[in-house]
């Protein structure tokens, strides 16, 4: 990305971020660092809840006799069809802010690759830290935020086609937007599905800093040791270690005499 461009996003995130810092507040208690602030909280939100309701008017249109119990709620089938492509006009503009907004931390570097080769490991749960170089970002979440870049500009085309229809665009491009807008919300369901898994079962603290905005201390040596050391100036391996000393000397019985 050009300087001037990239100047230009960090000025609108900025004054963004002031002007919803003002409307809300973070609170970040003794052992916990900020994570999102209101604006990336709120963009975060709209984002899902569009997207939900994209889903949930688009299951009744293309799966009416599987899902037909869910265009009630939208005031029937025709409604939920004339809905349905505001509703994802709706996600991709709150997902370009995002975007704008996550563009800098979401630029893949050497230790997203390093990460991705040592994938097993950390799924799987044999690495009780993630590598020291995971920054605010790692490779899975960078990998996720790509693959729903792509799928908004998959969703933009093939959704204006459809829109549109075939006395505007043809049969076969409307034909073949079907496909690509199908597959595209099935790919981008199963990877919400791992979202979700990730960030409540998968990696305990991570929900909560999309409500509270921050994150503990612990949260963050774990599993984002670099951004750790980068907002502290403190290493996390000692830091985790210590706490462990802590932890261990806090819970052994006193010494009888």
């Amino acid at each position: 990305m050009p300087a001037s461009t990239s100047s230009s996003v960090e000025r609108f995130d900025d004054k963004a971020r002031n002007a919803f810092e003002h409307a809300g507040k973070t609170t970040v208690y003794r052992g916990e660092l900020l994570r999102h602030p209101v604006y990336t909280r709120v963009l975060h939100w709209a984002v899902a809840l569009f997207f939900f309701l994209a889903l949930f008017t688009g299951f009744g249109i293309y799966l009416p006799w599987l899902f037909r119990w869910f265009t009630p709620f939208f005031g029937g089938g025709p409604l939920s069809r004339v809905m349905h492509p505001y509703f994802g006009v709706g996600f991709v503009f709150c997902f370009g802010l995002q975007a704008l907004n996550w563009l800098k931390p979401m630029i893949w570097t050497a230790a997203d690759s390093r990460w991705m080769r040592n994938i097993k490991g950390v799924v799987s749960g044999e690495e009780k830290m993630d590598p020291p170089d995971t920054g605010f970002f790692n490779a899975g979440q960078k990998v996720q935020f790509w693959e729903i870049v792509g799928g908004c500009v998959v969703y933009l085309i093939t959704g204006v086609v459809l829109w549109a229809g075939a006395r505007t665009f043809g049969r076969i491009p409307v034909a073949v937007s079907y496909v690509l807008h199908d597959i595209s919300a099935l790919i981008m369901l199963g990877g919400i599905f791992i979202h979700i898994y990730l960030s409540t079962i998968g990696e305990p603290g991570t929900f909560q800093s999309m409500i509270r905005g921050a994150v503990s201390e612990a949260w963050a040596w774990t599993f984002h040791p670099a951004w750790y050391k980068q907002v502290t100036g403190r290493d996390p391996q000692q830091d985790c270690e210590e706490a462990r000393r802590k932890m261990n000397s806090s819970t052994k019985p006193p010494k009888q005499s």
